[in-house]
């Protein structure tokens, strides 16, 4: 088993983008600070200062190179980083990471793990051999971020990830946080779990690429292999059966049925609002929205717009609808399954808009807010917008709210489309949990 390498530390600096180089040995090597992602997070400066020498190649390799000749075999130690948040002694850190409330901003730590994620994921993926060209690595998909419990900022944090899961040209990396919640726990506690999942592309045709293989070692990474290998199989196998429903004609007929039942109360807010059911209101009223055009610094590796950066404005506009929706903080549990399905460039004119998709309020002591965001890449010049990525955020309240009288309302559809896409997000929670 290799030995696994110490947790990278994350540091407060605020270097000049002006110097030279951060590494006075070398007169040549371009200036860390300029390189692609550096404005982001401490985070993302420590991992790239600590794996130089992989990204150097994966940023400035040749793309005129001969592909990879040989997969080599990797154990999850291989790939496995750690990073350490010292917060209880860095100050400055702390204050870039404190929200509100003295938790850590949930937003921050998303961009940091798809930061994390994208470093585990190329460190398994490299070759060692300078001479050939490096494949692209892209964020294919984000299959489940939990929060377990509050994400304190004065106490020290450490995320860990390595690769769990790898297919023929996709792989999954695991992650955790932990935080030591009180000085008489002898050990670190989980706080927040996440995978998410890559695909590799040959950097010069564009198509699928094969990646290196994983040989589990312990106990542990054999078992977690085996459920990521079962889950993917599960998924497929779910997949497969709603195409059977749909082409026997039976989805279709419970799809009429479905949709008949989420318009019901939506129609009377349309045609009888005096007589509409006050505990419910209509998803077109919980929307909210935001705009932005995408800068140089925002950019990942590959020049595309960094993943993690989405996710960050997504989370808190997200965060700002539930806020809003409730009239009380809202607590944050999981992200959902995210497809990125089209890529973000430098100067993409983007647009999030958000609403509370539905509600379930079936547990009293636990409502469960599902807020939808939506990313638009819209292009004035050319008069056209598209979806490139769909975030699903679930929210709760606090249990002091309720008891105080707080009352999360029912939200309802008022269109055959937004019926149409709350009961996909419903479909699609059965085969992605």
């Amino acid at each position: 088993m290799e030995p696994e390498s110490p947790p990278i530390p994350v540091v407060s600096t605020f270097s000049s983008p002006f110097e030279k180089s951060p590494n006075p040995k070398s007169s040549l090597r371009k200036p860390l600070s300029l390189w692609p992602g550096m404005y982001h997070s401490p985070v993302t400066d420590a991992l790239w200062e600590a794996r130089s020498s992989i990204f150097e190649r994966f940023l400035y390799g040749s793309k005129d190179g001969p592909p990879q000749a040989q997969l080599l075999t990797r154990t999850p130690s291989h790939s496995r980083v750690s990073i350490a948040y010292n917060f209880s002694s860095d100050y400055i850190l702390r204050e870039q990471y404190r929200d509100p409330w003295n938790e850590v901003r949930v937003g921050k730590l998303l961009e940091d793990l798809d930061a994390l994620a994208g470093t585990i994921a190329v460190k398994h993926c490299s070759d060692d051999d300078s001479t050939t060209r490096p494949v692209m690595l892209v964020t294919a998909s984000v299959d489940k971020i939990v929060l377990k419990k509050p994400i304190l900022v004065d106490k020290d944090l450490e995320i860990s990830g390595a690769v769990a899961w790898v297919g023929r040209s996709s792989l999954q990396i695991q992650m955790e946080i932990t935080q030591l919640q009180e000085q008489s726990i002898p050990s670190d506690s989980v706080v927040l779990t996440a995978t998410f999942t890559f695909v590799a592309r040959d950097s010069k045709t564009g198509k699928s690429a094969p990646v290196n293989r994983l040989l589990p070692e312990t106990d542990h990474e054999k078992k977690l292999f085996e459920e990521r290998e079962e889950r993917d199989k599960l998924r497929k196998r779910k997949r497969d059966d709603q195409m059977e429903l749909e082409r026997g004609g039976r989805k279709l007929h419970d799809d009429v049925g479905c949709l008949k039942r989420l318009l019901a109360e939506g129609r009377v807010f349309c045609d009888l609002p005096a007589l509409a059911d006050r505990d419910s209101i209509l998803i077109r009223d919980t929307r909210l929205e935001n705009s932005l055009v995408c800068q140089p610094q925002q950019r990942n590796p590959h020049g595309r717009i960094f993943g993690g950066f989405l996710m960050l404005r997504a989370f808190e506009l997200a965060f700002s609808t539930a806020y809003a929706f409730v009239g009380q903080m809202p607590c944050f549990l999981e992200v959902d399954h995210v497809d990125f399905l089209k890529p973000v460039n430098v100067g993409d004119f983007l647009r999030f808009k958000s609403c509370v998709l539905y509600t379930k309020l079936q547990n009293p002591e636990r409502p469960l807010i599902n807020i939808e965001v939506e990313a638009h890449v819209t292009r004035p010049e050319l008069r056209t917008s598209e979806v490139s990525n769909t975030f699903y955020f679930t929210f709760t309240v606090n249990g002091d709210a309720l008891k105080k009288g707080v009352r999360i309302r029912n939200v309802v559809p008022a269109t055959v489309e937004e019926a149409h896409r709350v009961q996909e997000r419903m479909e699609a929670e059965k085969i992605f949990s």
